[in-house]
């Protein structure tokens, strides 16, 4: 299903989309005080220091700041007639694209732009694939953090690297109706040591988070210790969070795998690496 909100995004950052010619190439540009509202940012100075570190991620891509970040200032209508001086940042679409990825990821607008700013196409439907395949690597990055956690928190509580693995198979196995991690991965068609949660859906990897995030804080509030207690603790998460799903006609078990997420990542990467090399510049002063 579509989400209503980015045929709406997608209009207003075309509109606000300006054009600049640059050794004889027409440049796309955005002034940043235009696009700061749309992109969630109510304060100059919170936008600003997102502009900032986005220039610093410039150059440590090894771009030059100066072809994409502009310093400019503009007058603003104030109460009465009155107008000031303000500064602003002309900022071709590898600019903005890096001020969406130096953004709060919690906002939708934020997680809109960093894919329309990142395709040369304004396509909706791209731009929506863009997203969702973002939301599938973010997911993934949280539930390795979340894990990564947990590993830590219950090591202290006499639980070794041997006795973790344990406790997320049994978590697995309530959260698959029964299907252990390695039944999954037969079924999935996944082979060797490749971890079952970088071919799963967004939802499952949100959903093996979610349990992951619950175990993590009750080990610490009910002061658990031992494998066993942290075992019944996890199994306990993952069978709520699968009654849940149960719940909206959802069974894990059943959802389809996705492209590896190795690929995915390795795909993303290198359509970055080639968006830098060839975005458009602004022209020279």
């Amino acid at each position: 299903m579509t989400n209503p909100n980015i045929p709406i995004l997608t209009t207003k950052f075309n509109e606000l989309a300006q054009t600049a010619d640059a050794d004889g190439k027409s440049s796309e540009f955005w002034f940043a005080r235009e696009i700061m509202e749309p992109l969630g940012y109510s304060r100059w100075e919170n936008f600003s220091s997102v502009i900032s570190k986005a220039i610093q991620s410039c150059i440590s891509a090894h771009v030059d700041p100066d072809d994409h970040f502009r310093n400019v200032t503009k007058m603003i209508s104030l109460a009465k007639g009155a107008s000031r001086e303000v500064d602003d940042f002309m900022l071709t679409r590898y600019a903005c694209y890096l001020v969406a990825q130096n953004g709060d990821p919690r906002k939708e607008q934020i997680a809109f732009a960093q894919s329309y700013f990142a395709l040369a196409t304004r396509k909706q439907e791209l731009i929506e694939e863009r997203m969702n395949l973002n939301a599938r690597l973010d997911a993934r990055v949280r539930l390795k953090e979340a894990e990564k956690a947990l590993s830590k928190n219950i090591y202290e509580r006499g639980v070794d690297d041997k006795g973790f693995g344990r406790i997320r198979s049994k978590g697995d196995t309530a959260l698959f109706g029964g299907n252990t991690t390695q039944q999954m991965k037969l079924k999935f068609g996944i082979t060797g040591a490749r971890p079952l949660a970088d071919f799963l859906p967004t939802l499952t990897i949100a959903a093996k988070n979610l349990a992951t995030e619950m175990t993590n804080h009750n080990v610490t509030e009910k002061n658990f210790f031992g494998e066993r207690a942290i075992t019944d603790e996890h199994v306990q998460n993952n069978t709520s969070v699968r009654e849940m799903l149960g719940k909206r006609g959802i069974k894990p078990e059943n959802l389809p795998p996705e492209e590896d997420i190795k690929k995915v990542e390795r795909r993303v990467k290198s359509e970055e690496k080639r968006f830098a090399k060839n975005a458009s510049v602004l022209p020279k002063n």
